[in-house]
C-alpha cells in the first residue's frame, strides 16, 4: 500500500491537484524541505504548495519507489524538471529557466497517509542551471 500511496502523491503533484495531494497526508505531517525550516500540519504543506506553485511549474519524472519490509518507512528518487516562473525570496531573478535535477525524498507512514516527507537534492546544481 505505501508504494501506491507514493504513486497516488507524486501523480496529484504532477497533475497539479493540491487537494489529492493534500489528500494522502496525515494530518501532522512533518515536512523537511531541502532548505529550510521543517513545518508541520497539512496547512503548512499546503501554503508551501501555494509558493512553490506560483514560483515553479515541476514534474516528477521516471520515480523510482522504494518501501521498508515492515511498510513504515519509503524513499522516492526521480527526475525533477521545471520552469523558474517568479524570483523566490533572494534566490536568482526569474526570467523562465528551465532547470533539472535528481531528487531524492524520504517518507515515513502511519495510519495509511504519509507522515513525513523529507526532500534532497543539490541547491548549487538548480542555481548553476537558473544563474
Amino acid at each position: 500500500m505505501s508504494a501506491a500511496l507514493l504513486e497516488t502523491y507524486y501523480s496529484a503533484f504532477n497533475a497539479g491537484d493540491k487537494a489529492a495531494m493534500l489528500a494522502t497526508l496525515a494530518p501532522d505531517v512533518l515536512h523537511e524541505p531541502s532548505q529550510g525550516q521543517a513545518r508541520v500540519g497539512i496547512a503548512a504543506f499546503g501554503d508551501f504548495w501555494d509558493h512553490m506553485a506560483r514560483c515553479y511549474r515541476e514534474a516528477v519524472v521516471d520515480p523510482v519507489f522504494m518501501v521498508s519490509a515492515d511498510g513504515a518507512h519509503g524513499a522516492a528518487e526521480f527526475k525533477l524538471t521545471g520552469t523558474y516562473l517568479e524570483t523566490d525570496g533572494d534566490l536568482p531573478a526569474a526570467r523562465g529557466q528551465d532547470y533539472a535535477l535528481r531528487v531524492g525524498a524520504f517518507f515515513d507512514f502511519a495510519d495509511g497517509k504519509i507522515a513525513r516527507v523529507s526532500n534532497h537534492y543539490n541547491l548549487n546544481d538548480w542555481l548553476g542551471q537558473v544563474e
